[in-house]
Order: structure tokens, then sequence, then C-alpha cells
């Protein structure tokens, strides 16, 4: 059974700035699903803050940094963290490489060989994921599913269709 978690150390809302260009119907719909799983999961508290969540999150590209702008429900400002998206470039750049090689794999290759390609995923996106919680570290807590969400994402940022 999962652990139940108080609304002071989550998520409510999650939006995307104008910043963040729109794209084709299904990059859309992948942007809203990863949204969506979020909102519905997540442990996120700003350290600094006295834990008086839940928390809206609105997200921002700006000169290519990733800019989390948090505030509570009420729109009070929390705090804003900018994040260098440099030490993200090879793992989005590999896990795109890894999963246009899993749909191409699930037309003609064997399930073992599906398998196989999955793990690779897998392990990118964790390894993204853990770079996530050590950037954030110190500025927001999150657990390990939450990280693999917002590096999800993130991920779906950088689709262009």
């Amino acid at each position: 059974m999962a652990r139940e978690i108080p609304d002071s150390d989550r998520l409510s809302d999650v939006e995307l700035d104008d910043s963040i260009g729109r794209s084709t119907p299904d990059i859309e719909h992948e942007r809203a699903v990863a949204i969506f799983d979020l909102v519905e999961n997540n442990r996120f508290h700003p350290v600094a803050d006295d834990g008086c969540g839940p928390y809206r999150l609105k997200l921002a590209i700006v000169q290519s940094r990733l800019v989390l702008d948090i505030s509570r429900d009420d729109g009070d400002a929390v705090v804003k963290h900018i994040l260098s998206l440099t030490p993200f470039r090879r793992i989005v750049k590999d896990y795109f490489l890894i999963c246009e090689s899993y749909y191409a794999a699930i037309r003609n290759a064997t399930p073992s060989q599906i398998e196989a390609i999955d793990m690779g995923r897998r392990g990118l996106h964790n390894e993204g994921s853990q770079t996530l919680m050590d950037r954030l570290a110190g500025k927001v807590e999150v657990d390990f599913d939450t990280a693999r969400r917002l590096f999800t994402l993130i991920c779906v940022l950088h689709w262009r269709g």
C-alpha cells in the first residue's frame, strides 16, 4: 500500500509557461499525461519553506535553463529555482535515441531484444532522475518516483515533433 503524502509535501498543480513552445497534438498529449502523472502522485517540498503546501509549480525555459517557479495553492510566491539544462543534454539525447530503438524494435524484434532495450531505456531514465535529484538537493526535496516523473516532463519538453 502506498504511503499517504501530506498536502504540505506535494504539488497540486503544474503549469507550463508560454516560454515552452507548443508542439504537435501527440507531443502536447504526452506533456499533458506527464503533468497528470506528476500531480497525481508526488512528494515535493521546497527546503526553505515552512511546510505550508500544497504547492503549484510553473515551469519555464529561459536561456537554456529550466525555471521552477514555486508558489502555494493560494498563489503566494515561495521560491524560484533556476537549473542549467546542460547536465541533462547527454542523458536526454541518449534517452531519445534508445526510445527510437525501442519503438522500432516493437515492430520486428524478439521479446528478449525488446526487453533488453527497455532495460537500457529504464536505466537512462533512472540516471536522469538521479541527476535531477542531485541538482535539486538543498533546494527541493523530492522522492525518487517524483524525480522520475519530473524527468519525464523535462524529456517531453524537449520533444519538438
